[in-house]
């Protein structure tokens, strides 16, 4: 099974919204491993590891839908690659930056 990496910041009204808690509660429902925490730019970053379908899945999730209350005006992905294994254990919600 391919696996792949990517990184994510999310732009909008994601802070204050429970953004980090659904996004941890999705990537652990697609079985995606990784971090997620908000900045002091007023996003919502982070990294998600798994399968490219599941990460795929992700990536449209983080783009369209996030957490009820929040309001997303884009997302940003960078430094997708292809990985060998995991460098996470699980999914966690980081301290702030």
């Amino acid at each position: 099974m391919a696996l792949r990496s990517v990184d994510f910041e999310v732009y909008g009204r994601v802070q204050g919204v429970f953004f980090r808690k659904f996004t941890k509660e999705q990537a652990e429902k697609l079985a995606l491993k990784g971090w997620c925490r908000n900045t002091s730019r007023g996003t919502v970053e982070g990294q998600v590891q798994g399968p490219s379908e599941k990460v795929d899945e992700m990536m449209q999730w983080l783009k369209t839908t996030g957490s009820p209350s929040s309001k997303i005006e884009k997302a940003d992905f960078k430094n997708g690659k292809d990985i060998s294994e995991y460098n996470f254990s699980n999914f966690e919600i980081r301290r702030d930056d």
